[in-house]
């Protein structure tokens, strides 16, 4: 057929133009061709010019940042423009069908139109990016021109009486307006830009953002189209593949969601409601809320709205499909009208929406705008939702440092609660936001939807909503019964995490005691009650599923059952699945609303805690404190450009702090005033009215050391702090000289380390200066300990880093002080933790030498009264008054009473002094708990190196695949593991019931897919005795030999030749009572499975936890000593705590949401395959493409979610560390510094956070997009099919419906694989240490051959013994003969290192005897059980454990013994009296780690238990190390008495513990060197024990 532009028609004159020119409809169309064909010539060129030279630009950041003016407005008007155009093109080609040869004018213009439509975005997009304005010139031009000759057509149409009833009218009159609108938004940027027609065009500078490279987060910056579907990511989330996401890798935050930005919009907002009338009102902070983030949270309702009706487009989109399906099925094409003018066809406006292409295309475009807008929601509500996070977390932090002392020492305010105001209060907010469009947006839906199900299907769609309605408030009831549940299960937990700890740390006494069983039971125990209420979760859990499942298949029910009753006939497939669409629809706001009205309750409550703390006291603004709080706050708001300044870069921090280091060190050498501080008649109080200190005068002269005196409890420090200014002042006053009063280095009692390197500790803010620092550690005398670290000083010590002793902390926070450039140095208590030999030497070194030199003023706190000689200056105190002021000669000579007590009391002192140097000074011991706990991380942390270099290694070769394909399994073997742990029965069951489940489901669609289509036929005879089937609602009449009546009629018996019109009521009844049967029976199946799949689940992963927590404890509690030695502590509990949390409460719903989403995914698309087969063809590439996206996704948005874990933890810690270290950070005046790095590690987390909810949006985008292709596809196939005569129309409805949702539940499998993937790292982890070893425990005799009374003599023979920790290590003995007679006292000593406590350990066979072997009372110990030989023998340890519990507990747990025993064993002890004096007696509170007795008294402790099992064979190891001599010697009588008649194995670590004993061992590297009796010993001068007991005396 021949193409011609205006058509070749025999009886039209195309193209004859006698009425004039413009008369002619052709001639007008080719006018409108003009623009577009000029648009494209120009802009080509230039596009291709600019694109080879657009390569060369590098910068990232260059492309995003410029918009013109109206920049949103025009993408917005260029898509409605295409999307016009497409509607002009089909109704072009749609006309062109109805002419007899082809007209091209008809839709030419319009293809034309549409790609110059889009050539004019893309031109502008990258005129944009290259900043070169005048070029815009060209769009301007085309948009007049566009405009003009449209205008001529449509005034043509008005001229010959075309109106709004002809399509054509209507689609050239939008374009009219559009075009007028983009001429409109281009006179806009000639306005504002002055780029052409004006004299100076305005210069235009890039975003402040922008010029800095560290930004990375783009969302802000760059096009619109990028912005809806987060093209910006691309790079990000396809990087991640090859590359982990590191923190460099996204940037720091733009200024606008800083928190510092936010914190000052959220200040502003609080404080303008402090009115001047009344300013004692609490401000509220919903409203300072509503007025710094109202504005985004309303363009996002704005936003959800517009999804929510474009979502209901769907259910009205398919009814029209199939009810016009239904039509066309049927032939039913009456002639229509043929409307021309200009000679052409026009097609009706109403004609458009029976077409079902069109309604295709529409429900297309519905779903990828209706997507569109919610995830732009979604993004909105997260961003403001985490900017408020920012804002509350920096206000909750500046009235920390705000906070009165009293509050938190009074117990108003304890760090618990301001953990929970920062962990949890401020997330509930933040979900809160990010819940908060749906409570208005989700009433909206829900009313909508339910007047259009009653448009559809009248009352009963009413009866059938009111379902739903119903079973929302059991859903909330439900929602709150697990929050509750919660509750108890963590209490429990915590509980349980506690023993295991317990157990944990005291492993190698309970090993040795054999005690394991009995402390693993009570573990077991405390698991069983955290099992009970975790059932009671599960349960609830798996309630809230099944009500999810089976509401909208209850509410179908009803719906269809009552429609039956009501109009006693079946409803069409159009309306039926409408009104599945719509229930689908309808389930989500209702399930979700529990949840939000859940979260909105919560949200009242942390709004009320947060209020209520934002009211607490604040510290008293003292006159010395002047100009301190208005840091950055006041600052900013003098001049509005500071909030950038400051936040921009790091330097500025010196220029915040600048009243921090004044330039006041000139001024030392001619200070001329005396007095530092002074106080006069000074009352002060911690609060509740009551004077804690009063009446105070005293004076701390300049540049002399002042001691505080006196006894414990009379208000020493509460001093010091008064003068801080850190108590309430009821009368008085302190004054500071002038330049004293800047900064104060205060070292505190209780000492205060922050999470960071020692040197970060000790420098603290201040610039580093090797010598200074040097001269600070020998002061301290540090340096021997920062030796032992692992990294030296730069190793993490604090809360999270490594564990100090008391003494060590102390000395490092005295270091501080000392450090601190500033004229006043308070130290309280310094010595308090420090033994002896330390105390002098700081106190020569740092403070009469260090202090004293440098002519600071110096007050110190402290009890040692052997230092008063060095006081200048001396304040006594007493119950919370000043005793005595003056030097020691004035207290001599005014008050010589109390100069007699301080000479009593130093004298005491310098005898203890005497006792303390003989014994092993406590800060050796302190250094050698130090270096053990290194010792056996050092060789695991070799054994990392090793292996990390190998990884290091294999990427260098660039086997970047293999990285790639490591990053992106799912781990399936994991996930076997875990279901088998479930047991394989619930595995089975699980499977199976999903599985059937979602059979039935579909199986319900289906019949109700029949149902519609079939009863809604009677047969009528026709004129001519043809049947022909008519439907009950529709009078379009089918021509008789409709397809399906052949297939499925069920009255096929009816001849069809009988001419009398026939009844056909009871057929019909029978059949429609018969699809309901059935109907009803499928609907109850469906609902009993989901109540069972929804069980099986929650309970497979109850019963996977059960079997993994029993096993791991069993694993570990049995595995050999030294597995804890190289596994640290820190990483068991961390199976025990975080994993085993993950795998009772995480992995259970995530598993339950991944095999519901999948199954529906996979059951929606079989479905749509078996009714339209041509759609899998479409499928292959819809595939393809969701296979990569979800593959991307998963890696990154693990990267993301692990960043955001490990940047939460620092933050969380820098809030409690503060709260902790008020008073010290305050007397250093380091408050803004502290607030600096607040804000830093806000934004940190804060940009994480961000990333990982825009890679979810990204991830949604794109599976929306997808699902809306595949919905696109199966109508496509459904129509295209149908002309082939395929499916009926209740089939074409089924497959819509069920495309649709899979849109909304592709995004949920990848998102739930992913997390699945996270969660099972856990299981991982604790399969990990599964596969551990465990001791042997058998032996090769039965416990039953062992006499009774095993070893009744105590005879131990050694031969040829050789012992190793590991068979990867080297002996650590070798080859050790020995034979100790029964009853012997025998003493082992050697240096450290030797061997000796190996040799103690291989008594109860707790390391590798790999040659020889220790024979107790002729039985070969290697051949016991483990459990009959260690329970036999007695040890004590070096360092004592205690459990706990009650005294009896720990002396005999295993409850076999009688009191009396106890009681004996108490005395010899030397413990009775004090045990008598408790309350309780033997039941009396032991606390965890025994902490509240002293070191000696457990120690005392561990020998009574001893005692208590009667043994003949007692090992004492080290065990009188942290005793004093005095107990020690009372200690070493005991035993020789009390044990008299058994065999004692004494190592020791001072040599004259064992001058008595019958034979003594002397060790050297794991060898005997000397054995015999120790006065043979004694007498060989050069003999290693005569050396050793030299250097002891």
């Amino acid at each position: 057929m021949a193409l011609s532009f205006c058509g070749n028609d025999e009886n039209a004159s195309s193209y004859s133009v006698d009425d004039g020119m413009l008369n002619n409809g052709c001639f007008v169309d080719a006018l409108n061709l003009v623009p577009h064909v000029f648009l494209l010539f120009i802009t080509f060129p230039i596009l291709f010019i600019g694109w080879g030279s657009q390569s060369s630009k590098v910068q990232i950041h260059h492309n995003t940042w410029l918009h013109f003016p109206g920049h949103n407005l025009r993408w917005i008007l260029t898509f409605s423009l295409l999307f016009v155009h497409v509607c002009e093109f089909a109704e072009g080609i749609v006309s062109n069908k109805m002419m007899d040869t082809n007209h091209l004018h008809l839709f030419m213009p319009a293809f034309m139109g549409f790609v110059a439509a889009t050539t004019s975005v893309v031109y502008y997009h990258n005129i944009e990016t290259s900043n070169f304005p005048k070029l815009l010139l060209v769009l301007f031009i085309y948009w007049v021109l566009a405009f003009i000759t449209k205008s001529i057509k449509l005034w043509k149409f008005v001229e010959y009486k075309v109106g709004l009833q002809q399509l054509r009218f209507c689609i050239t009159a939008l374009l009219v307006i559009l075009y007028g609108l983009l001429m409109a938004v281009e006179v806009n940027v000639i306005r504002i830009r002055k780029y052409v027609f004006f004299a100076n065009p305005q210069k235009v500078k890039p975003p402040e953002d922008l010029q800095d490279l560290g930004v990375r987060f783009l969302q802000p910056f760059v096009n619109l189209l990028s912005k809806a579907t987060y093209w910006w990511m691309n790079p990000l989330i396809i990087g991640a593949h090859k590359r982990p996401i590191e923190l460099k890798k996204i940037g720091k935050l733009p200024i606008a969601m800083r928190a510092l930005t936010n914190y000052l919009r959220l200040k502003d907002a609080y404080e303008d409601q402090k009115t001047a009338e009344n300013p004692d009102r609490a401000p509220s902070i919903w409203r300072s809320m509503y007025r710094a983030f109202g504005r985004p949270i309303l363009l996002s309702s704005t936003f959800r709205y517009l999804a929510d009706l474009l979502g209901f487009a769907g259910p009205l989109c398919i009814s029209g499909i199939v009810r016009n399906l239904t039509l066309e099925g049927g032939g039913a094409t009456q002639d229509k009208i043929r409307e021309t003018y200009f000679g052409v066809h026009f097609m009706l406006s109403t004609e458009l929406l029976q077409n079902t292409s069109v309604l295709a295309v529409l429900l297309f475009l519905a779903l990828v705008l209706q997507r569109t807008f919610l995830q732009a929601s979604y993004y909105v509500t997260i961003e403001t939702g985490i900017n408020l996070r920012g804002a509350l977390l920096a206000m909750i932090y500046n009235k920390i440092l705000r906070l009165s002392t009293s509050n938190m020492s009074m117990g108003e305010m304890t760090l618990g609660q301001i953990n929970n105001l920062v962990a949890i209060e401020t997330n509930q907010l933040m979900w809160f936001l990010f819940l908060c469009p749906n409570l208005w947006a989700m009433p909206v839906q829900i009313v909508m939807g339910v007047i259009l199900l009653y448009y559809l299907l009248g009352w009963s769609a009413l009866i059938g909503a009111s379902v739903i309605v119903l079973l929302a408030p059991v859903q909330y009831l439900i929602a709150t019964k697990l929050a509750d549940t919660q509750k108890s299960t963590l209490e429990h937990s915590t509980d349980r995490l506690k023993k295991t700890t317990e157990i944990l740390k005291g492993i190698k006494l309970l090993k040795l005691y054999a005690w394991e069983n009995i402390f693993c039971g009570s573990v077991e125990e405390t698991r069983g009650k955290e099992l009970t209420s975790l059932k009671t979760f599960a349960f609830y859990t798996s309630m809230s599923i099944f009500m999810n499942a089976a509401i909208p298949i209850a509410a179908v029910l009803v719906t269809f059952v009552m429609h039956h009753i009501i109009t006693k006939s079946s409803p069409s497939p159009s309306e039926a699945f409408a009104a599945l669409a719509l229930f689908n629809i309808l389930v989500t706001p209702l399930f979700l609303l529990s949840t939000v009205v859940r979260f909105a309750v919560k949200a009242l409550v942390s709004v009320q805690k947060l209020g209520e703390f934002l009211q607490s006291d604040e510290i008293g603004d003292d006159s010395w404190r002047n100009g301190d709080m208005s840091v950055p706050s006041e600052a900013a708001k003098k001049h509005p450009g500071a909030t950038k300044a400051i936040n921009r870069k790091q330097p500025l921090r010196y220029q915040m702090d600048n009243y921090e280091q004044p330039s006041r060190r000139q001024m030392r050498p001619s200070e001329t005033e005396d007095v530092a501080v002074k106080v006069s008649n000074g009352c002060f109080t911690w609060g509740s009215n009551l004077s804690t200190l009063s009446d105070i005068n005293i004076r701390i002269p300049t540049g002399q050391l002042t001691m505080i005196v006196g006894q414990v409890g009379c208000g020493k420090s509460s001093l010091l702090l008064a003068m801080l200014g850190e108590m309430q002042t009821i009368t008085g006053r302190v004054h500071w000289s002038n330049k004293n009063r800047y900064s104060v280095a205060y070292a505190t009692q209780k000492s205060w380390l922050l999470n960071a390197t020692v040197e970060e500790n000790i420098t603290f803010g201040s610039p580093f200066n090797k010598q200074r620092y040097k001269a600070v550690i020998d002061a301290c005398s540090l340096q021997l300990d920062i030796d032992l670290l692992p990294f030296g000083d730069q190793t993490e010590i604090g809360e999270r880093g490594i564990n100090l002793s008391g003494g060590q902390r102390q000395r490092i926070c005295v270091a501080r002080a000392l450090y601190q450039n500033t004229n006043i140095v308070f130290l309280d208590d310094p010595f308090s933790a420090l033994d002896i030999h330390l105390s002098d030497h700081l106190m020569q070194e740092g403070i009469l030498k260090f202090l004293q030199d440098d002519k600071r003023t110096v007050v110190l706190v402290t009890h040692k009264l052997q230092y008063l000689i060095h006081a200048d200056w001396i304040i006594a105190m007493k119950g919370g008054s000043v005793l005595r002021e003056g030097t020691l000669k004035d207290i001599q000579t005014h008050d010589v009473e109390l100069y007699d007590h301080w000479k009593t009391l130093m004298n005491r002192q310098d005898q203890e002094l005497e006792k303390d140097i003989e014994q092993d000074s406590q800060t050796t011991l302190e250094r050698k708990t130090l270096r053990r706990a290194f010792y056996s991380r050092e060789a695991k942390n070799q054994m990392d190196d090793e292996d990390e270099e190998e990884e290091e290694e294999e990427e260098d070769d660039d086997n970047l695949s293999m990285t790639t394909n490591r990053r992106s399994k799912v781990p399936w073997k994991v996930c076997w593991c875990y279901m088998s742990s479930g047991g394989f029965f619930m595995v089975f069951l699980m499977v199976s019931s999903k599985l059937l489940k979602h059979s039935v489901i579909v199986a319900i669609d289906y019949w109700l897919a029949m149902w519609s289509s079939k009863s809604n036929q009677t047969i009528v005879a026709g004129p001519n005795g043809t049947c022909q089937v008519q439907e009950i609602h529709r009078n379009a009449t089918f021509p008789g030999t409709s397809d399906y009546e052949v297939q499925y009629h069920s009255c096929r018996f009816l001849k069809a030749q009988t001419s009398t019109p026939l009844d056909f009521g009871p057929p019909v009844c029978v059949q429609d009572s018969l699809y309901l049967t059935v109907f009803i029976i499928l609907c109850a199946a469906g609902i009993t499975l989901c109540l069972i799949t929804s069980l099986t689940v929650e309970f497979l992963g109850l019963s996977a936890a059960t079997n993994l927590h029993h096993n791991l404890l069993n694993k570990i509690i049995h595995a050999p000593l030294r597995f804890f030695d190289v596994t640290p502590l820190g990483q068991i509990l961390n199976r025990f705590s975080a994993d085993t949390n993950i795998i009772d409460q995480h992995i259970p719903p995530t598993l339950e949401s991944l095999t519901r989403s999948t199954l529906l995914c996979l059951s929606a698309i079989g479905v749509i395959s078996r009714i339209t087969p041509s759609f899998v063809i479409a499928l292959v590439p819809l595939a393809v493409a969701f296979y990569f996206i979800q593959k991307y996704f998963r890696v990154a948005s693990k990267d993301l979610q692990d960043l955001d874990d490990s940047t939460q933890l620092p933050l969380l810690c820098h809030f409690s560390e503060t709260a902790e270290g008020l008073t010290t950070i305050r007397a250093f005046r380091h408050e803004a510094r502290f607030k600096q790095r607040m804000l830093e590690l806000t934004d940190t987390n804060n940009t994480a956070y961000l990333f990982l909810s825009a890679a979810n949006r990204w991830l949604e985008v794109r599976t929306d997009y997808l699902g809306a292709v595949i919905v696109l596809a199966a109508a496509g196939t459904s129509i295209w099919g149908l002309h082939c005569g395929e499916p009926s129309g209740g089939l074409v409805g089924l497959a819509l419906t069920y495309a649709l949702t899979v849109t909304n539940y592709l995004n949920w499998v990848v998102r739930n694989l992913a997390d699945l993937e996270v969660q099972m790292a856990a299981v991982k982890k604790v399969n990990s240490f599964l596969s551990t070893e465990s001791e042997n425990y058998e032996g090769s005799m039965d416990s039953s051959q062992v006499p009774e009374n095993w070893p009744q003599d105590g005879g131990i023979k050694i031969q040829d013994l050789c012992v190793r920790y590991d068979p990867m290590l080297k002996p650590v003995l070798k080859h050790v003969n020995a034979y100790v007679q029964p009853g012997q006292k025998v003493g082992i000593c050697g240096r450290t290192g030797s061997g000796k406590s190996s040799l103690s350990l291989a008594f109860f066979n707790m390391v590798d005897i790999f040659e020889g072997k220790i024979v107790i009372d002729g039985i070969d110990i290697c051949k016991l059980p483990l459990q009959t030989l260690r329970s036999r023998l007695s040890i004590i340890l070096q360092d004592p454990v205690l459990f706990s519990g009650s005294i009896r507990f720990n002396l005999d747990p295993e409850r076999t013994c009688n009191d009396e025993r106890l009681w004996e064993a108490l005395e010899i002890a030397q413990l009775k009296n004090m045990v008598q004096a408790l309350p309780g007696g033997l039941d009396a509170v032991v606390t965890e780690g025994g902490e509240n007795f002293s070191v000696g008294q457990r120690q005392l402790f561990c020998l009574a238990r001893a005692f208590v099992r009667k043994s003949s064979i007692l090992i004492m190891d080290e065990a009188t190390a942290s005793i004093d001599m005095a107990t020690e010697n009372i200690l070493q009588k005991v035993v020789m008495t009390a044990f008299a008649d058994r065999t004692v194995v004494t190592i020791a670590h001072r040599v004259h513990t064992i001058l008595t004993a019958d034979l003594v061992i002397v060790m050297k590297r794991g060898n005997i060197l000397e054995y015999d009796k120790p006065e043979t010993l004694l007498e060989q001068e050069d003999g290693m024990f005569a050396s050793f007991v030299k250097a002891d005396m």
